[in-house]
């Protein structure tokens, strides 16, 4: 009998002690509650034992099901089936191959063999004592697998909850960590060796990602997921995007590496593990992969050589024709490697040693993984900022976007002034700007500005883009976009000054820059550079108005003198257009002003604050975080993310061009009565402008420090202070304004 009880305790039932589960195999689902039992028709032994037999043998039930769970668990039958299907042979389908295979559940069986060689072992030293006495006794038994109660019980829970929920990888280490909070020393000990058992697999795809970038993880399991299996889970994947994007160039395959093609599977990812440091995770293995794989331009030096001081480009060609001088060259920066491998063994090493530990350490754990992120940012901020110069395309970006090459927009505006004031073509208009936009090229830009060769023009509303290249003025050619089909209806906004309005510039990013400069951020640019083009467009129409009537004036005076004629005017006319004149002050000096603002207020001040944070930071996420708020600033200090201060502006600017062309078109016979409907607007808006500019949500907030001093110098004698109240009939009434019909 007691080696029949002994046999049982291995899993192993006869005919004292039986199994009531019958046709048992290996795919069978783990059983719900204990099926061995002591056989009924067994009289002889007293009730007392018969009760402590059963609770006995619950430990070979335990034992067998646990065991079952990690044959099952180690089963490495998905090999053969992944090579077979790879050879074009399907397997035929097995009642247990539904179930997907889990690394992380063969940790757990391996954790589950260590602590059932443990259980093996006392069943052995319990047979040799029981051989060793003269009357052996079921108390030997209980007291040899007495700390088994505590241990076999909730391992057995563990894995039917396993079972029953399917709970596979970062659950599955989320489950252990909770199971490791208990008060019995013995179970917590066991559970947190399966733990760490569990924790090997997390490290090795950690390491995995985090030192050579690649994502290890065939069955879905680790908290780092491809988007493409996201989408492919919930319905949404579609073959045909996949297969264009498996065929893209390198830099477009890096950049939707980059922005979409990796995520944070929540499901996947342990809760003790918080979500900054899953992120860092992710952004140091996306990193490592943008290191670990440049573009062959890149690597083959390129793309760096146009970076590179003139003094580097001219050694460089000469080590092209003396050998010796290649090696000196190369140590200079395009031979490095741009992840060291020490830096990659150093990153390694952390992970090793957290892989060796015994416990799981939540700060240890946090810190390494900080400290790999710092490795990271700082190879890919010396990557972009340093090799790819990301200070000079930062400073192109300003001369083009922000205007602050103003010679080179005042000449291409004064170029095309007469261009602009017909309606654009549909067919031609972009190629109708390539003229006056490489002429202003050839009379502003030297030879030496290496970065505007990657500035084009642009009209979206046609789809046609105009290249800078100074190379190709005498065979302009402009380049459709066959994908555009919007129409001009919905390019310009009501209040849009004209066809024009959709002027727009492009950059040509490379890699691996288009990691900094996405589509949103130079969307950001163009937005402000629609806005500043238009606000110069308007101030310089408003002095070309000047400097035409003075010379018409000039003129009609000289051949008056001479006595050949009247003149191109009468006197009747110059009178009527006297006051005109105020107005067209006032506009100016509103526009020089607003333009005074944003150029030299914002964007002058947010670009050393900038300047300073990129001289300050080797992160390459801090960089791109300093960014952000540079064009955050630009865009709400110049309010246009107020939707009321724009609209008021584009009204501005509109109705100073109709000024303008009203003018500039008027004879003697016409009438002043549109040009006085136009100031009499233009003095509603400008006031209702200076009102909203001083209220306390915009001037007492810190959204716009410089305000102030624009408010100030449009105050200075206090006309907008007294108009403005004149409109909101508050204090006193506004001024009048000029007669505009007097003889």
């Amino acid at each position: 009998m007691f080696h029949e009880l002994l046999l049982s305790l291995l899993g192993y039932t006869g005919d004292l002690i039986i199994d009531q589960r019958e046709q048992l195999s290996s795919n069978s689902s783990i059983s719900d509650e204990c099926t061995f039992k002591l056989a009924p028709d067994i009289s002889f032994i007293e009730p007392s034992n018969r009760e402590l037999i059963e609770k006995i043998i619950t430990l070979g039930f335990y034992y067998r099901e646990l065991d079952r769970f990690a044959t099952k668990s180690r089963n490495l039958c998905w090999i053969r089936s992944a090579n077979a299907y790879s050879l074009g042979v399907i397997p035929e389908a097995s009642e247990g191959e539904a179930e997907k295979p889990s690394v992380y559940r063969r940790a757990l069986a391996n954790g589950i063999l260590e602590v059932l060689s443990i259980y093996r072992s006392a069943v052995l030293h319990l047979e040799q004592k029981l051989l060793s006495e003269t009357m052996p006794i079921l108390a030997t038994v209980t007291q040899g697998l007495n700390k088994f109660f505590v241990l076999l019980p909730p391992l057995y829970e563990l894995i039917l909850e396993i079972e029953r929920d399917n709970i596979r990888g970062g659950q599955l280490l989320n489950l252990l960590h909770k199971r490791c909070h208990c008060g019995v020393p013995e179970l917590q000990a066991c559970i947190k060796r399966l733990l760490w058992q569990g924790h090997q697999v997390m490290y090795k795809q950690l390491a995995s990602w985090m030192v050579y970038g690649i994502l290890q993880d065939q069955h879905g399991e680790f908290f780092i997921r491809r988007q493409e299996d996201r989408d492919r889970e919930q319905g949404s994947y579609h073959p045909d995007i996949a297969g264009k994007l498996a065929h893209l160039s390198t830099d477009d395959a890096t950049l939707t590496d980059w922005h979409l093609g990796f995520h944070i599977s929540l499901d996947m990812l342990p809760e003790y593990i918080p979500m900054r440091v899953a992120e860092s995770i992710l952004f140091a293995g996306k990193a490592v992969r943008v290191l670990r794989n440049p573009t062959p331009a890149f690597q083959s030096g390129t793309a760096v050589y146009h970076q590179l001081p003139k003094s580097f480009q001219k050694i460089q060609g000469l080590a092209e024709r003396f050998p010796f001088l290649k090696e000196a060259v190369n140590s200079q920066g395009l031979g490095e490697d741009l992840l060291p491998q020490s830096e990659a063994d150093k990153i390694e090493a952390m992970l090793l040693d957290l892989k060796e530990s015994s416990e799981f350490h939540k700060r240890s754990f946090e810190c390494a993984v900080d400290s790999i992120h710092t490795i990271a940012a700082s190879h890919l901020w010396q990557l972009v900022v340093v090799r790819a110069d990301l200070n000079g395309h930062l400073k192109a970006l300003k001369d083009y976007f922000l205007l602050a090459k103003g010679d080179f927009f005042q000449c291409f505006l004064e170029e095309s002034r007469q261009l602009m004031r017909l309606p654009p073509r549909q067919s031609t208009a972009e190629a109708d700007l390539m003229v006056p936009f490489q002429l202003a090229a050839i009379k502003t830009i030297g030879e030496e500005d290496k970065y505007f060769p990657k500035v084009s023009l642009r009209m979206p509303s046609f789809g046609i883009s105009v290249k800078s290249s100074q190379s190709d003025l005498p065979k302009a050619t402009a380049y459709a976009d066959v994908s555009s089909g919007s129409s001009l209806s919905n390019a310009s906004s009501e209040l849009s000054l004209d066809g024009w309005d959709g002027i727009a510039l492009e950059y040509s990013v490379d890699w691996p820059l288009h990691l900094f400069f996405t589509q949103e951020v130079l969307s950001m640019y163009r937005r402000v550079f629609q806005y500043l083009l238009r606000l110069k467009r308007t101030q310089m129409e408003l002095e070309k108005l000047w400097a035409s009537v003075m010379h018409l004036g000039h003129s009609d005076f000289a051949k008056h003198r001479k006595g050949r004629d009247k003149g191109s005017i009468t006197q009747q006319t110059r009178q009527r257009l006297q006051p005109m004149w105020h107005v067209r002050e006032h506009m100016a000096f509103l526009v020089r002003n607003l333009q005074f603002y944003i150029q030299v207020d914002v964007i002058e001040s947010q670009w050393n604050i900038l300047q300073t944070h990129i001289q300050e930071s080797h992160d390459f996420t801090e960089l791109v975080g300093f960014h952000q708020e540079y064009l955050a600033a630009l865009i709400s200090q110049s309010f246009l993310d107020i939707g009321s201060v724009s609209r008021i502006l584009d009204s501005i600017m509109k109705l100073c061009l109709q000024f303008c062309w009203k003018i500039e078109n008027l004879d003697s016979y016409s009438n002043t009565s549109e040009l006085e409907h136009i100031a009499e607007e233009f003095n509603k808006k400008s006031n209702s402008l200076y009102t909203i500019l001083r209220s306390s949500r915009l001037a007492g907030s810190q959204r716009a420090p410089f305000l102030r001093r624009f408010l100030l110098r449009l105050n200075l004698n206090s006309f907008f202070e007294a108009t403005a109240r004149g409109v909101l009939n508050v204090v006193r009434p506004r001024p009048a304004l000029p007669v505009l019909n007097q003889e």
